[in-house]
């Protein structure tokens, strides 16, 4: 048992990640669709519907039709398309406040869900198994520590994974496609996610951790805990290398 940083191979760490992310994945979908349910999007959806297909049938147009069909349309028939979507939203207050709903709910929905997930299981279960380990790292025997061999504190584990992996790591990317999705947002958002994957690929080749953002922010590395002595306190940690070195000044007088 050394005090030296054992860093975790990346094959065991990839296997753990594996693990975790289909394991935060249905925990992610079990509070989608509870959350879905609470707040009734499924009505707003269909009352929606209910009026694309009650002034479609009364306009003669179609609200189904992809962008391209649309685009193929007369200019006549466009006019036609804007008026009828326009007496949707002109004469019914309740289609609008169903429309809204249906664009801002998924959003919000889909923040909350993967933020309880990560609290679940990146926070919470990591304090009850201790050294920052997932059912992936349990698993695969790996853990967190400070960069120095300490013990990962509740606070650095917060950082960790609510700043880091949910904030920045996840969400960050997610809520920019949403936004394309929606139409809302450009290439901006394809370059900007895109910039985050090149500065996860820097840091874990630039770093002597080989961490990711989120170990970064929290000086935090993942290590092998068959072989990683780990120190409660930073001065633990001191007085194990001041021993150390009293027996290595002891050695050298004989």
């Amino acid at each position: 048992m050394i005090y030296d940083i054992q860093k975790a191979s990346l094959l065991k760490r990839f296997s753990a990640f594996l693990l975790d992310f289909i394991l935060l994945c249905v925990l992610t979908s079990g509070f989608a669709f509870l959350l879905a349910w609470i707040t009734g999007i499924d009505n707003y959806t269909k009352t929606i519907q209910s009026y694309y297909e009650e002034y479609g049938e009364k306009y003669g147009v179609d609200f189904n039709i992809s962008v391209e069909d649309y685009d193929n349309l007369t200019q006549e028939e466009k006019d036609l398309y804007q008026e009828a979507y326009s007496a949707i939203f002109n004469e019914n207050p309740d289609a609008v406040k169903a429309y809204n709903m249906s664009i801002a709910l998924p959003m919000l929905i889909t923040t909350i869900s993967v933020l309880l997930s990560y609290v679940v299981f990146e926070f919470i279960i990591p304090l009850c198994l201790k050294n920052g380990q997932t059912v992936g790292k349990k698993v695969f025997g790996l853990g967190v520590v400070f960069t120095n061999s300490v013990r990962i504190s509740n606070f650095a584990l917060f950082v960790r994974a609510i700043l880091g992996k949910y904030t920045i790591e996840t969400m960050f990317p997610v809520l920019l496609i949403m936004l394309v999705l929606y139409q809302q947002m450009g290439i901006l958002a394809f370059i900007l996610v895109a910039a985050l994957f090149i500065l996860q690929v820097v840091l874990l080749i630039v770093t002597k951790t080989n961490s990711f953002v989120h170990d970064t922010l929290a000086n935090t590395v993942v290590v092998d805990m068959q072989s990683q002595m780990i120190f409660d306190s930073t001065a633990s940690l001191i007085s194990y290398k001041e021993e150390m070195s009293k027996l290595e000044a002891e050695k050298k007088e004989y």
